[in-house]
């Protein structure tokens, strides 16, 4: 199956055969997404997708700790309605995920990312 992505495609062609699991699965097109806040949403969950799958060989661990670290403090800076939105984009990334490590992943962003810190 060929990946194709809107930017740089044969960089991130390239890239998917770094890590596994590979995050480019979905084709991007004009109007794919609902709005804006969704494509980006879609693409930071990817990133960190692709961070979280690679081995040690393939990134130096520290840096992929300072992207995660570097996500999860913005992430913890959103207002209560950015993060509430963020949860439901979240949720509805979820359920529509047929891969069940993906959708695991995106199971657990929340609290693995602080978006739900306070809540017990």
């Amino acid at each position: 199956m060929t990946r194709l992505l809107t930017v740089t495609s044969v960089a991130c062609v390239e890239m998917t055969e770094l890590c596994s699991p590979t995050c480019w699965e979905i084709v991007s097109m004009p109007g794919a997404y609902p709005s804006l806040t969704r494509a980006l949403a879609e693409a930071l969950v990817d990133v960190l997708w692709f961070v979280e799958g690679c081995e040690d060989e393939q990134m130096d661990p520290d840096d992929a700790v300072k992207v995660l670290d570097g996500v999860a403090h913005v992430v913890s800076k959103l207002s209560r309605e950015q993060q509430d939105e963020f949860l439901g984009l979240l949720a509805t990334m979820s359920r529509k995920e047929s891969d069940p490590p993906r959708r695991a992943f995106l199971e657990a962003f929340p609290d693995g990312f602080g978006v739900v810190e306070d809540a017990v």
